[in-house]
């Protein structure tokens, strides 16, 4: 199921879930939501099928765009670049715990951040903050279907 043998490979997809309402919240356009997901899709893809590290490289283009935004515009409002930058710290925290984790901790990390994640998203598509609605939806409805899938995948490995 999902081409993979436990949660923790994939764990880049929670950082990942961090960095795109990061990057929305630092340039200050919901719309940059999806390009910046589009990023992450081509360095998950990488670390799939290479010793590249994604999680690593996000972390590190957070941290990136995390001083831009606070050069760029400050730190108000308080949901915007400030939250995001502090779920990204939590997300990038849970993912490289995940990676360095025994399988099973690992998937149940992915599979309880993803979760959490899928909450989120809610909220933003409810508040209608911070990134597109429509990425909103997608995200929430990937971040279930992938914590399942990983649950599912750690649970009967």
């Amino acid at each position: 199921m999902l081409g993979i043998d436990h949660g923790g490979e994939i764990a880049s997809v929670v950082a990942a879930s961090g960095f795109v309402y990061l990057a929305a919240a630092a340039v200050g356009r919901p719309g940059a939501a999806w390009p910046a997901f589009g990023v992450t899709f081509v360095l998950i893809g990488l670390g799939l099928r290479t010793a590249f590290d994604p999680v690593l490289w996000i972390c590190v283009a957070a941290g990136a765009l995390a001083a831009f935004g606070a050069l760029r515009a400050g730190l108000r409002p308080v949901w915007s670049l400030p939250m995001q930058s502090a779920a990204m710290l939590v997300l990038a925290a849970a993912a490289l715990l995940a990676v360095r984790a025994d399988h099973v901790t690992g998937g149940i990390i992915v599979s309880v951040a993803l979760f959490a994640h899928a909450a989120w998203d809610v909220w933003h598509h409810r508040t209608q903050r911070v990134v597109v609605r429509s990425l909103a939806e997608f995200c929430g409805v990937l971040d279930v279907l992938v914590g399942v899938g990983v649950l599912v995948v750690t649970l009967t490995a």
